[in-house]
């Protein structure tokens, strides 16, 4: 019996590790260079932010969980005092789909990326 894809996780759909390794270099790649977002990122150790964000969305995108981060919430606490707003998350998003489009990632996947991601809007922007 040979599975479908719907018997696979989104992280495996995705095609595992190396895809999301690669999309994460990618995406900071973009984020860096969008005005936009990118002070967010100054003075950002941006190894260990790739690996933190490598680890947690491979978590949550239903692949091994390795994630030790702290919680959105905590971790985005000091980005929402320099005024990150649902603009500054719906770029992010946006950059993250870009991405994703670029690897020849279907629609669909990007679709439930975006839904997962949008899970985190509340905690991320502090409501």
């Amino acid at each position: 019996m040979s599975e479908t894809t719907t018997d696979l996780t989104l992280f495996e759909q995705l095609g595992g590790e190396a895809a999301v390794d690669a999309a994460v270099d990618a995406f900071y790649r973009k984020v860096l260079s969008d005005y936009r977002i990118n002070r967010f990122f100054d003075g950002a150790d941006m190894d260990t932010l790739a690996a933190k964000q490598k680890a947690f969305l491979t978590m949550a995108f239903g692949g091994p969980n390795n994630y030790s981060g702290k919680d959105m919430r905590d971790a985005h606490a000091k980005f929402v005092k320099m005024g990150l707003d649902d603009s500054h998350f719906d770029a992010v998003v946006e950059k993250l789909a870009e991405t994703l489009i670029e690897l020849g990632v279907s629609q669909e996947l990007i679709a439930q990326v975006g839904a997962i991601a949008e899970t985190t809007r509340a905690d991320i922007l502090g409501k």
